[in-house]
């Protein structure tokens, strides 16, 4: 892979207005939209990819994310050549796949990252962009894992990470952020404000902004997973990819990767997109359908999509809409039942946000959306000791007992 060290970025288009930017002219949001819609789409030129990134050079290629590196916006690959990010396992999970009623499922177990969950993989574009750009510190609003990834990824480089957070943080998470010796801010306030806060912060004092809405090279760390699933799949191909949605990069990003796989002929198929949001917490979901942004004034125990106030919508929505595929909404409980049934049939421990996932393509079969026969990829985001207060909710209590045999009899017999 000749081109390793080098970036095909061609442009930077608004997905507002269509306008088209130089790399070097923008940063990042569309100067005539605005941050709250101005949101910026890298483009490549493929042919100059195509070139450079053949079957081949994956077969020889590093077993991480930056395998790919002709279709990431970085060239400095070297300062993180070495973390464990990418290339996770695809899980068969053919009792699961009976119990939600499909054909086949296996799961795309991003908990093996990193920091546990699939945001190292834009985390790390953002503190190598951070390097190349020659900040000094970088920060990012989260409603956890995206600031525990970026916490992770900035220890690994060196560089000073101020990380902005709700106070609902799961306290797993915030003890990750700490041990990595991040400086966190506990906002007493919504996600929302969170957000707005770190912007304001990051201008202030100059420090990279790694918010994934608000940069447009984040994204394209997330497209990895799609990337992955395409390659993981080239010659078995599911005929849907399940995932949670929160803000709507992550699953904006899966699309994009399966997209430019397509695009370069290294697979010659597509899968619908299942986008799964938390009930209660459905924004997104509501504008695929209505067109209206709704009222998304509930709430959910699955932190990681808890996210009243979107700020990808229309590129998950679009991505989800061209796959012809489709949203739904799980309750908590639902979620509970999917953690616990992903660890006892697959042995993979799942954070809420993860196992909605799997719920989603179980409801999705009940309704008929997703066929009995259809073989389905469900994407596991996190790892669920990252909020095991959470778990232990979904998985029930132990059996305490005296050191005395006949008690255990009692409790295995009774």
């Amino acid at each position: 892979m000749s081109a390793q060290f080098v970036t095909y970025v061609r442009q930077l288009r608004c997905v507002n207005c269509g306008a088209a930017y130089l790399p070097e002219k923008v940063s990042y949001t569309c100067p005539s939209c605005g941050p709250d819609v101005g949101i910026l789409d890298v483009e490549y030129d493929m042919d100059a990819v195509a070139r450079d990134l053949a079957i081949s050079d994956l077969l020889d290629g590093p077993q991480n994310h930056w395998r790919y590196g002709p279709l990431l916006p970085v060239t400095a690959h070297h300062i993180g050549v070495h973390w464990p990010i990418g290339w996770t396992p695809m899980v068969d999970a053919p009792l699961l796949a009976k119990l939600c009623g499909v054909k086949r499922l296996r799961l795309k177990d991003d908990s093996r990252n990193a920091s546990g969950s699939f945001k190292d993989r834009a985390s790390s574009i953002g503190v190598v962009r951070a390097a190349e750009s020659g900040a000094k510190a970088i920060a990012c609003a989260s409603t956890g894992n995206a600031a525990v990834s970026l916490a992770a990824c900035s220890a690994m480089a060196s560089m000073p990470a101020y990380i902005f957070v709700s106070q609902r943080i799961p306290e797993g998470k915030l003890a990750q952020l700490l041990i990595y010796g991040a400086t966190v801010f506990r906002v007493n306030g919504s996600y929302d404000d969170a957000y707005k806060l770190c912007a304001s912060a990051c201008e202030a004092f100059g420090w990279y902004n790694r918010n994934c809405a608000y940069n447009p090279y984040l994204v394209e760390g997330k497209k990895t997973g799609g990337l992955e699933i395409a390659e993981q799949c080239m010659t078995d191909p599911p005929d849907w990819v399940a995932m949670s949605v929160g803000d709507g990069c992550s699953i904006a990003g899966v699309a994009k990767g399966l997209r430019q796989m397509a695009e370069l002929e290294l697979i010659d198929w597509s899968a619908k997109l299942l986008g799964v949001q938390a009930d209660g917490v459905a924004p997104i979901q509501a504008v695929f359908e209505t067109g209206q942004l709704g009222n998304a004034s509930g709430d959910t125990f699955a932190d990681s999509i808890n996210c009243p106030v979107p700020r990808n919508i229309k590129k998950a929505v679009s991505a989800v809409r061209e796959s012809e595929g489709a949203f739904n909404a799980v309750t908590d409980d639902e979620i509970r039942w999917a953690m616990r049934e992903v660890g006892r049939l697959a042995g993979i421990f799942a954070e809420p946000a993860a196992a909605a996932a799997v719920a989603g393509v179980a409801k999705a079969a009940r309704e008929g959306v997703i066929d009995s026969k259809a073989s389905v990829v469900a994407y596991i985001s996190g790892n669920g000791l990252k909020d095991t207060p959470a778990a232990i909710s979904a998985a029930g209590a132990s059996i305490d007992i005296a050191p005395n045999l006949d008690e255990v009899k009692r409790a295995v017999l009774s």
